[in-house]
């Protein structure tokens, strides 16, 4: 039993993985600023929900004590809702970060895991992208994030393992749903609309099921520490062109659906190898882009998700610009 303290717990891919913690018996903290809502997680005798900022560094110094991981999910996620306010960005995703670690360190946290971004890479022309290769960053979300990981790698130490994931884009349901997002974006207008836009099609983009994103961080908790300290993993499905993720969800939701093709100015095309987790922890991914429009629908079906389009909780820009975060 491991007791994990986790920053932005309350997330899309926190309110996946923390119920899955709970259920292997680990003892969780979350700090979130619960701006989607303190519901997302269920209450249990073995979770402690903190409503607070990360950077609140006297906070920090009263909740971290006790805990011997910690997993960083917190941030400004993804491009469009970093560059809507890029200086409560910089604050969170980079100026949050070190003080973090020194703090983490200095509570005798055993194992920090950073949630990083497989658009570190930028556009690379290889077919197999690997952790080894250099970062060519194209946004300042993606070059905070490997300015985090390198901050990271400094203060690794045998009392202080080390580990960042590079996470492909996640899809699929969870209870704190994320419709911005391009498969779910895919499948949302596909089941209401019956018609999916495309735009451009031949850009790759690597996408990883949610329930293999937590999987993926369990394995980190089980691995022998002198095999992750100061590694790197990406973690991905496969490499899809958009128009293969539109044609996995047509096949899905129903032939009816129509795919729009149209023209892009935006034909940046990502795409990473997950060889390395699998040869260093033995950890495939089990889910595919079908399995997660699969849970969608149902989802959907079930009235689970709902108002699809407009409920600003499921899109990131909306929510923030509501709460006018600062």
């Amino acid at each position: 039993m491991k007791k994990i303290f986790i920053t932005g717990g309350a997330g899309y891919v926190g309110s996946k993985l923390v119920p899955k913690l709970i259920s292997l018996g680990h003892q969780v903290t979350v700090l979130d600023l619960m701006i989607y809502g303190e519901n997302v997680l269920d209450n249990h005798q073995n979770l402690i929900k903190i409503k607070g900022d990360i950077r609140d560094i006297d906070l920090l110094e009263k909740i971290l004590p006790g805990h011997n991981v910690l997993i960083h999910l917190a941030c400004i996620s993804n491009d469009p809702s970093f560059e809507l306010n890029p200086t409560l960005g910089k604050s969170i995703n980079l100026d949050a970060f070190e003080p973090l670690v020194k703090k983490s360190i200095k509570n005798n946290i055993n194992h920090f895991i950073y949630a990083s971004s497989s658009s570190v890479y930028g556009i690379k022309k290889e077919k197999n992208v690997t952790e080894d290769m250099t970062l060519e960053p194209l946004t300042d979300y993606s070059k905070f994030k490997g300015d985090c990981e390198k901050i990271l790698n400094n203060y690794s130490s045998d009392d202080f393992i080390t580990t960042t994931i590079r996470p492909s884009t996640v899809c699929g349901y969870a209870k704190r749903q994320r419709l911005d997002l391009v498969v779910n974006i895919l499948t949302n207008h596909a089941y209401h609309n019956r018609e999916i836009k495309v735009f451009g099609g031949d850009q790759l983009r690597p996408n990883v099921h949610i329930d293999d994103m937590v999987d993926s961080y369990i394995a980190l908790l089980n691995a022998e520490p002198k095999i992750i300290n100061k590694e790197i993993f990406n973690v991905g499905f496969k490499n899809q062109s958009v128009n293969e993720l539109a044609f996995d969800v047509k096949s899905v939701i129903g032939e009816d659906v129509k795919i729009i093709n149209t023209k892009s100015n935006d034909n940046r095309s990502y795409h990473v190898s997950s060889q390395k987790i699998k040869e260093v922890l033995g950890f495939e991914t089990k889910k595919s882009v079908r399995d997660a429009v699969v849970d969608l629908k149902n989802a959907f079906e079930k009235k689970l998700l709902t108002n699809t389009f407009n409920n600003e909780y499921f899109f990131n820009i909306k929510r923030m610009n509501s709460i006018k975060l600062k």
